[in-house]
């Protein structure tokens, strides 16, 4: 995907300026990713990421209300992002079975650097989906951000690899649970073999993960 310079759409509801619409605002969400993957999210704060960026915290609040809108906005560019990798995989290929196949790997495997995009660091961005997503949807105040829309670009992925699910049986109870599941365990798996390896096999063979879940999906679907 080199060389391509596309351009990640994000609801607005997510931000009080366009980061993407200045060199400032690029490199708040540059450093928001490395300082968020460094100490966590609880640690981190505007302040922190002022200091780093050389910039008044003031002229970050010009982006973003606050660090849990921020939050939001990085989930949301990731499935975003995670959505144009799906269409441009899939997009010549006409076995419903095989789109399948590509759509868990991309979901399950290992993220890489993305060079059309350079201010943004996926491997380090997919850490923080690992380790931190959850707290941008596990709060009192997810059904309201629900209706604005703030999780829209993650249900659209979903609803992409489901609609395949379908493509291949059409009668298929649960394909969004089966979806959601797939990439929620993918990511504790992968948080598991880094810190919790006595949870997961991970290690013992490669691309584990995507043959589990490829073998999970597909066995379930005959």
């Amino acid at each position: 995907m080199k060389n391509l310079n596309i351009q990640i759409e994000v609801n607005p509801e997510l931000y009080s300026k366009n980061p993407d619409s200045s060199e400032l605002g690029r490199k708040i969400i540059t450093n928001s990713i490395e300082l968020m993957n460094e100490i966590g999210f609880e640690s981190f704060t505007f302040k922190k990421l002022g200091l780093r960026i050389k910039s008044p915290e003031s002229s970050i609040y010009r982006y973003f209300d606050n660090k849990h809108t921020l939050l939001l906005y990085l989930t949301s560019w990731y499935w975003a992002w995670t959505e144009y990798q799906l269409v441009f995989a899939t997009s010549n290929i006409s076995s419903s079975q095989e789109k399948l196949i590509r759509s868990i790997e991309i979901l399950t495997k290992p993220v890489l650097i993305d060079n059309s995009i350079s201010y943004v660091n996926e491997v380090l961005l997919c850490q923080i989906i690992f380790s931190e997503s959850l707290k941008a949807y596990y709060t009192k105040n997810v059904d309201e951000e629900n209706k604005k829309g703030c999780f829209k670009a993650y249900k659209s992925v979903v609803q992409r690899v489901s609609d395949m699910i379908l493509e291949i049986k059409a009668d298929f109870k649960y394909p969004h649970m089966l979806i959601s599941t797939v990439i929620e365990g993918a990511h504790q798996q992968k948080y598991f073999a880094e810190h919790l390896p006595a949870l997961t096999d991970l290690s013992k063979t490669k691309d584990s993960i995507t043959q589990f879940y490829t073998e999970l999906v597909f066995s379930l679907l005959k």
